[in-house]
């Protein structure tokens, strides 16, 4: 079992300031862009990862990721979780690579987000259920966003063996969500449910077998 952290901080006119320790570390790609690699096999059964990032007013991050996340079971547990914590006052943008949940894995994802009166934020979240042959696997995704102390959004959505909706002759593999504020999504795929959020932006979801190439 590992657990790992990462701290990425923006400030205006400063290049990205990076802490990390465990198995995912961040690496300066341009002046406003930060992508996460992998140095250990994570997330494990057993494994967590957070993520904690805060830009400040004036700033700009563009948050990637080198390469899909694939969830395995562990030796003890099947089970991984995930903490994403977003602080933005300034401009945040967050579209990192697939996560992929392998059979007989399940991993649980968690969204805090904290956007200030100047803030602008957009994340992207890609999922698939199993690798190639594979049906099984679980994942769970929970949203929590504020806007200036106000509720932005609550969310909560599963896939996978053992998921509500779950059902062995059809039930989708793949799932894209996209948080924006406060305007709307910037990959607006074809099938897809966006829903204005009452205190502005939108959040778009799609479904289906298995995501897009």
């Amino acid at each position: 079992m590992m657990d790992s952290h990462i701290l990425v901080v923006a400030r205006p006119d400063r290049l990205p300031h990076i802490e990390s320790r465990g198995g995912i570390v961040g690496r300066r790609t341009g002046a406003d862009t930060v992508h996460l690699v992998s140095s250990a096999a994570t997330p494990l059964g057993g494994d967590r990862i957070t993520v904690r990032v805060v830009v400040e007013a004036g700033a700009v991050l563009r948050l990637r990721s080198v390469a899909a996340a694939i969830a395995l079971p562990g030796p003890a547990t099947p089970i991984s979780h995930a903490a994403l914590e977003l602080h933005a006052e300034g401009d945040l943008d967050v579209d990192l690579q697939p996560t992929l949940v392998a059979g007989g894995a399940e991993h649980h994802a968690a969204l805090t987000a904290c956007v200030g009166g100047t803030g602008v934020l957009r994340v992207r979240e890609r999922v698939q259920i199993g690798r190639s042959g594979e049906r099984a696997g679980y994942w769970s995704s929970t949203t929590r966003a504020d806007v200036s102390g106000r509720p932005l959004l609550r969310h909560r959505v599963d896939l996978g063996s053992g998921a509500v909706g779950d059902d062995a002759l059809g039930a989708p593999r793949a799932a894209i969500s996209e948080l924006s504020y406060p305007g709307g999504p910037r990959h607006h795929r074809h099938g897809a449910t966006v829903l204005e959020l009452a205190a502005g932006g939108a959040l778009s979801t799609w479904q289906g077998e298995a995501l897009p190439a």
